[in-house]
């Protein structure tokens, strides 16, 4: 079952079409909110696809979820519709990540905003990571900052998943740090200021640490491969 009907009626504006997902801007009892829906793979058995849609919509709800008790600022969830494979959480009024570094790239760093930033997003893996979370997506893109408190707010947990693993945490912040070498080069090394608060916020940031080390060994070597 899908939510074509309520896009054509106007209920449901289409802000993002992903590859697992879209995403849309809506209305939840008066407040502004979004919709996340999972659509159907049709390459895949009908009732097999359900079952998966289903299992990683509730995994998602769960880590969100999760992330707020780890002391993690997101989306104030809604809603999970089972049968219309959707989740509905708030919408959140502010500037992503992505577009306030690449304005850094455009017209110069602002150093105590990017500390602050930066600060706080070292600040929030560290908490998830302690709890036991690997956010799987950690891009600028999947980070905002609220108007007017500036702080910072995580979205997007569809690829999250529970693990205590040093070497889940260190490929979780792998991947920011690849997120932030080819997309914010332009704005120094951000890498140094986030883990520099993740190792404030984090109990265990050492095992983590010595994996990330081996982590970029291996990503550095496929890349001379390649």
């Amino acid at each position: 079952m899908e939510i074509d009907s309520d896009v054509k009626d106007g209920s449901l504006i289409l802000i993002k079409q992903g590859a697992e997902a879209r995403v849309f801007e809506s209305n939840f009892v008066g407040r502004r909110s979004i919709v996340k829906e999972r659509f159907s793979k049709k390459y895949r058995h009908p009732s097999l696809d359900a079952k998966l849609t289903l299992k990683r919509l509730n995994a998602e709800a769960r880590c969100m979820t999760k992330a707020r008790r780890l002391g993690v600022s997101t989306p104030v969830l809604y809603a999970v519709d089972p049968l219309l494979h959707t989740l509905t959480f708030e919408y959140v009024e502010g500037h992503s990540v992505k577009d306030m570094f690449l304005e850094f790239g455009l017209h110069g760093v602002v150093e105590e905003r990017m500390d602050d930033i930066a600060t706080q997003i070292g600040d929030a893996i560290g908490k998830l990571h302690d709890g036991g979370l690997i956010h799987g997506d950690l891009t600028t893109s999947n980070m905002l900052i609220r108007n007017g408190t500036n702080q910072l707010v995580l979205i997007d947990f569809g690829l999250s998943f529970t693990s205590t693993l040093p070497e889940d945490k260190a490929v979780d912040l792998y991947v920011l740090e690849r997120a932030l070498l080819s997309m914010h080069s332009s704005c120094g090394n951000v890498m140094d200021r986030v883990i520099a608060a993740y190792r404030k916020s984090s109990k265990q940031w050492s095992s983590t640490m010595n994996k990330l080390a081996q982590v970029r060994q291996r990503g550095r070597k496929r890349t001379m491969v390649g």
